[in-house]
């Protein structure tokens, strides 16, 4: 051998052990500094995976294929709404995380209420006598007896009527004696004495028939009846025979049930529905089978201070008197408005007290908090008058667990110091994390429960420091 060759083999191993030391040296290098940025000043966030953004690491790691995770610096993170929350897709099927869009429809609403039968105000009637006088005839003495219009309810003797009549019968002598007078002025004051004594029996509730029969008879009438002014039945006797009766005595109250009224106490949040004139159902327990159609009368400016409930007056129609005041019934009021309106379905908006949020959808996982001002509810959907545009979709369901996440993250954001600038690029601030705990939930230095998911893919494996690649929980 000669003495070159051992010279040739040390220099081949010499170059052979520089050269694979340059090569693991340009394997384990970190990547370049930003071109007019110092190294140091440009740090990722975290580092996300190649093929799905929701599994995230602190440091460099590799996925299963092999492949480098991508860094996340400040500058590439979208600009969130405060308390926006991000949820891993296996985490949203764990907590029943379900979405619909906002549309426009047209919203009507029926109110269901309890109703009680009375009497029709204007169709009862209170009899009282104009003069005093004691009953000498009663032939109508039952509470509930039904009576026919002009039906004789009583007779009173009065000696009042008594001289009444009897200075009628003097005044149409008297003009009888005095139709011939060449006089004008005299037969014009016979005529206006008669005018006075008829209008004095009238005044006094004498029945037409009597006065006609008394003009024909010439007979004062000792007894004089007292007239039903309609059909109807009889809610009240007031007096008996022989008893003394004057002007304050109630003699009948008299009512026509032909047409009832049905009142009804409806809620505060359903007044914005009714309206005079809108139609409603009526169904009882005693008249099974047959629905009772009415329409809204009134509703009373007041409030009961008990039930904060407004009370609203129905009139329907009873020819068949099946209706009977006292009874309580089932009323369906169907209001004839309807609103066109943007609405999302009621589980969708979360009331905190002072205002109302909905949960809207801004990205695959990604929920932003949006307020929102709610007006009419129906059939389950709530009107939105100012915050969201038809067609947004919005959380339905876990919107309670949502909005606590949303709340404790807007609260950490608010303490958060701002960033500083420098040279054109934020440093942004290390993401920290914490080992997975049991249900899918991770800590977070915002001191909330994170339902992000980061670090946790869709096949439940959670990215380990150090580039190991990917560890089963």
């Amino acid at each position: 051998m000669s003495r070159a060759t051992p010279i040739l083999l040390a220099l081949a191993l010499v170059a052979g052990a520089a050269g694979g030391y340059w090569w693991a040296a340009r394997q384990e290098a970190p990547p370049p500094p930003a071109a007019g940025g110092a190294a140091g000043e440009r740090k990722p966030l975290y580092y996300r995976h190649p093929m799905n953004p929701a599994i995230t690491s602190p440091v460099p790691a590799k996925d299963e294929m092999g492949m480098d995770y991508i860094p996340v610096y400040a500058e590439d993170e979208p600009e969130e709404v405060p308390g926006t929350v991000r949820i891993d897709p296996v985490v949203m099927q764990s907590i029943g995380v379900r979405t619909a869009r906002a549309e426009r429809r047209s919203l009507s609403r029926a109110v269901h209420a309890v109703g009680r039968v009375d009497y029709d105000e204007e169709r009862l009637a209170r009899l009282h006598p104009k003069t005093e006088g004691w009953v000498e005839e009663l032939f109508v003495d039952k509470t509930g007896e039904p009576v026919r219009r002009d039906a004789i309810l009583l007779g009173i003797y009065s000696p009042q009527l008594v001289t009444a009549q009897q200075e009628y019968l003097l005044a149409l002598d008297n003009l009888q004696a005095l139709a011939r007078s060449p006089y004008p002025d005299i037969r014009h004051g016979a005529e206006a004495l008669v005018e006075s004594a008829r209008t004095r029996l009238e005044m006094l509730d004498v029945p037409e028939h009597q006065i006609r029969e008394l003009e024909r008879t010439r007979e004062v009438k000792k007894v004089l009846h007292i007239h039903s002014p309609f059909d109807g039945i009889v809610v009240k006797v007031g007096v008996r025979d022989g008893q003394y009766v004057t002007p304050r005595t109630e003699l009948y109250r008299l009512a026509d049930i032909r047409r009832v009224w049905v009142y009804v106490d409806v809620y505060e949040n359903e007044l914005p529905w009714i309206r005079v004139g809108d139609p409603a159902e009526m169904r009882l327990k005693g008249i099974p089978g047959r629905v009772f159609r009415g329409k809204v009368r009134y509703v009373y400016p007041f409030a009961d201070e008990r039930t904060r409930t407004v009370q609203v007056r129905l009139a329907f129609d009873n020819p068949d008197l099946l209706l009977r005041p006292g009874m309580f019934a089932e009323v369906t009021l169907r209001p004839d408005r309807r609103v066109d309106a943007v609405a999302v379905p009621e589980q969708a908006v979360v009331r905190t007290g002072t205002r109302s949020l909905v949960f809207v959808v801004r990205g695959p996982g990604r929920f932003e908090p949006r307020e929102v001002k709610t007006g009419v509810v129906s059939g389950g959907w709530v009107q939105i008058l100012r915050g969201l545009e038809a067609g947004e979709e919005v959380v339905t369901s876990a919107t309670f667990l949502i909005d606590s996440e949303s709340s404790i993250r807007e609260a950490a954001a608010k303490m958060r110091p701002p960033k500083a600038p420098t040279g054109g690029h934020g440093t942004g601030h290390a993401m920290p994390m914490k080992e997975p705990v049991e249900g899918g939930m991770q800590g977070t230095a915002d001191g909330g429960a994170l339902m992000s998911g980061a670090g946790r893919g869709a096949t439940g494996r959670v990215a380990r420091p150090g580039g190991g690649g990917m560890a089963h929980d």
